[in-house]
């Protein structure tokens, strides 16, 4: 199948989210056998790990948001015709990608002001804000991948996968 710009931003979106699990994974990991081994610790390691964790959540949500891959509650889609499948799916994903811009549009908020007041880590004082915004361009990444989805299930929804639960064998 011919990969189009569409699937390799969508790819390069979910690497970029995987890249950051393995980022978060590597800072605990280092800050145990640190702490164990050598009874000493990486510098601001618990605001490192904080801050990472909410950059992997943003990319995570935009991983996640795309493939209907995310926590569902299904009770009325499994019972529906195809027709009514899809039209739950347009729904579901429209208010996802309208929950998701407010969310982008107020974080944008929390940059400017993590910026503007110079929030600085404990140990090594450095500036909290680039966190901030690469969280924050998950959340921007979350929206295009929501609205790709939206624009797919409403004019192409034979590039959509089918429903995850559709493939668990129970």
């Amino acid at each position: 199948m011919k990969r189009n710009s569409m699937d390799r931003v969508i790819d390069t979106i979910e690497w970029l989210a995987a890249i950051f699990v393995g980022i978060v994974a590597l800072n605990i990991f280092v800050a145990v056998i640190l702490r164990k081994f050598f009874d000493t610790s990486i510098p601001d390691a618990y605001d490192f790990g904080s801050l990472l964790l909410g950059i992997l959540i943003f990319w995570g949500i935009a991983a996640t948001s795309y493939r209907g891959t995310h926590i569902t509650v299904d009770l009325l889609w499994t019972a529906g015709s195809k027709r009514t499948k899809r039209w739950i799916d347009i729904f579901a994903t429209l208010v996802l990608l309208f929950v998701v811009v407010v969310q982008t549009y107020t974080l944008f908020d929390k940059v400017l002001v993590t910026w503007r007041d110079n929030v600085l880590t404990y140990d090594l004082h450095l500036p909290t804000w680039p966190f901030f915004a690469v969280a924050w361009l998950g959340d921007v990444a979350a929206v295009l991948l929501i609205a790709i989805r939206t624009w797919r299930l409403i004019f192409q929804p034979e590039l959509i996968e089918d429903h995850p639960e559709q493939h668990t064998s129970e």
